[in-house]
C-alpha cells in the first residue's frame, strides 16, 4: 500500500477525487441512496464530483452509469435510482421455472462430470444471468464512457476482475493519456476500453454467476484476491477517496457461543462471500489510516524525501445490518429462487447473507436505497467539507 501512495498520483498534485463503489450483488443498492444524498448537497447542475470512479462487481454497473453521464451527475444519479428502486430478479438472472430448472440440471452434470475429470459443460453457475447480459446491451452505451473523458469531466474510470487462470487481480481502466499501467504482486492494471464484457466479468459471484472470457483469460467476480482495494485510485492518481461500503459500519463481532447445528452450504456460502466482499476494504482501510498517521508524525524535510502524500479518505457504509432487513424481504424471491435456495439452507436465518446478495428485488433495494440516503445525509456537513474545493472548481466549467 505504500507504494501506492508513493507513486499513485500520475500528473502532479492536481486535486482529484476518486470513488470507490464496492461489491455486493444486491447490497450495491445502497451506494445509490448515499449518491442521491451527494447529489442533493452538490450544486444543481454540477457535473461529475468524482475526477475517478472504480467500480468492482455489482459496484462496477454503479460505476459505468456514473461515467456515461458524468456531464449530468444528477441525472446519471436518478437513472440508477430509477433501475434500483424498479428492480427485480428476472432482470438479472433467470427465474422461471424452465431457465431454473434447466440451469440446476447443468450444475449438477456439471458437478458430476468434473468429479470425472470430463469438463464437457462451459458456463456453468447456480443462475442463469443472460437477462442481465440483454439489460447491460441495451440500457448502458459504454462508448459514452470516452465523450466523459473527452470532455474534461472524467480523469478514468476502473473495473476490477479477477483472473481464474493467473489468479491475479486484474483493474482494466480507462482514462487520460499518460496514465501508466502498473504491475505489483497479484494485481495488474490495464488500459483498455470498457465494454459490457468487462462489468459481467467484474460481477460474477463466484459458484453463482458464469465466468467470463477476456482476451485468453476467464474472469470472476473482481472481489475475489482484491486485496488492496483502495489502490486503483491511488494508481490512477486520486489524492482524496470517497469509499462507498455495502458492510454495516462499526459493527461489533458477534460474541462466541457454544456450537450448534452444522452449519448450512448457504451460511457457508455467505460467511464465504462477507469474507470476499467485505473483509479486504476493511483492512485495507486500517493501513491507509495507519500509514496517513505514520506520515503526520515526519518532519517535513522527512516527508518530502520519501515523497510519501497523505490520502484523505471518507467512508460512508451502512448503519444497520443488511442481513436483517434481507430477512424480512426474503418471501418477496420468485417461488422458484426460493425453492432453490431453501435447498441449500438460504431461506433459514442463518442463510440470510447469501439472499442478501441475490435478492434484486425493489422491495429490499428501495430500503436499501432509502438507507444509504438517510446514513448520508446524517453527515452532511463531512461530505460538504469533503467536496469544498471541489465545488468550488465546478463553478468555473460550462453548464
Amino acid at each position: 500500500m505504500i507504494w501506492e501512495i508513493l507513486d499513485g498520483c500520475n500528473s502532479g498534485m492536481e486535486r482529484k477525487i476518486g470513488l470507490i463503489l464496492t461489491g455486493g450483488g444486491a447490497r450495491a443498492a445502497y451506494q445509490v441512496g448515499v449518491l442521491k444524498a451527494i447529489a442533493e448537497i452538490l450544486p444543481r447542475h454540477a457535473h461529475n464530483p468524482f475526477s475517478i470512479i472504480c467500480g468492482t462487481s455489482a459496484g462496477a454497473l454503479n460505476a459505468v452509469t456514473l461515467a456515461v453521464n458524468a456531464l449530468h451527475f444528477r441525472k446519471g444519479v436518478q437513472y440508477l435510482l430509477n433501475i434500483w428502486k424498479n428492480s427485480h430478479v428476472e432482470d438479472i438472472y433467470r427465474s422461471d421455472p424452465l431457465g431454473v430448472a434447466n440451469n440446476s440440471i447443468r450444475w449438477i452434470a456439471g458437478l458430476l462430470l468434473n468429479s470425472m475429470g470430463i469438463n464437457k459443460l462451459n458456463r456453468v453457475s447456480l443462475l442463469d444471468n443472460s437477462p442481465l447480459v440483454t439489460f447491460l446491451a441495451e440500457t448502458l452505451p459504454c462508448e459514452k464512457i470516452q465523450e466523459s473523458i473527452d470532455a474534461g469531466v472524467l480523469y478514468a474510470l476502473s473495473i476490477t476482475a479477477s483472473g481464474y487462470g493467473s489468479g491475479h487481480s486484474v483493474t482494466f481502466y480507462q482514462g487520460v493519456r499518460g496514465i501508466r499501467p502498473w504491475k505489483r504482486a497479484r494485481r495488474l492494471g490495464i488500459p483498455t476500453m470498457i465494454e459490457t464484457k468487462h462489468l459481467l466479468a467484474s460481477a460474477a459471484i463466484p459458484f453463482i454467476f458464469p465466468a467470463v472470457r477476456i482476451n485468453r483469460e476467464y474472469f470472476g467476480d473482481g472481489s475475489m484476491r482484491q486485496i488492496a482495494p483502495i489502490s486503483s485510485a491511488l494508481h490512477l492518481g486520486a489524492n482524496r477517496v470517497l469509499v462507498i461500503g455495502v458492510g454495516q459500519s462499526g459493527a461489533e463481532s458477534p460474541k462466541r457461543s457454544r456450537i450448534g447445528d452444522y452449519p448450512s452450504l448457504a451460511q457457508i456460502a455467505g460467511h464465504a462471500l462477507n469474507s470476499i466482499f467485505l473483509d479486504s476494504m476493511e483492512v485495507d482501510l486500517e493501513r491507509l489510516q495507519r500509514i496517513n498517521r505514520t506520515i503526520s508524525t515526519m518532519p517535513e524535510e522527512i516527508r518530502q524525501k520519501t515523497n510519501l502524500r497523505h490520502v484523505d479518505v471518507l467512508v460512508i457504509a451502512p448503519s444497520q445490518s443488511i442481513e436483517k432487513i434481507a430477512e424480512r424481504y426474503a418471501a418477496n424471491l420468485p417461488w422458484t429462487i426460493r425453492y432453490l435456495l431453501r435447498w441449500v439452507g438460504a431461506m433459514r436465518r442463518s442463510g440470510a447473507n447469501l439472499v442478501s446478495y441475490l435478492l434484486f428485488e425493489k422491495g429490499f433495494c428501495r430500503a436499501l436505497v432509502d438507507l444509504g440516503y438517510q446514513d448520508a445525509i446524517r453527515r452532511k456537513e463531512e461530505i460538504m467539507a469533503f467536496f469544498d474545493q471541489q465545488i468550488e472548481a465546478q463553478e468555473n466549467l460550462p453548464q
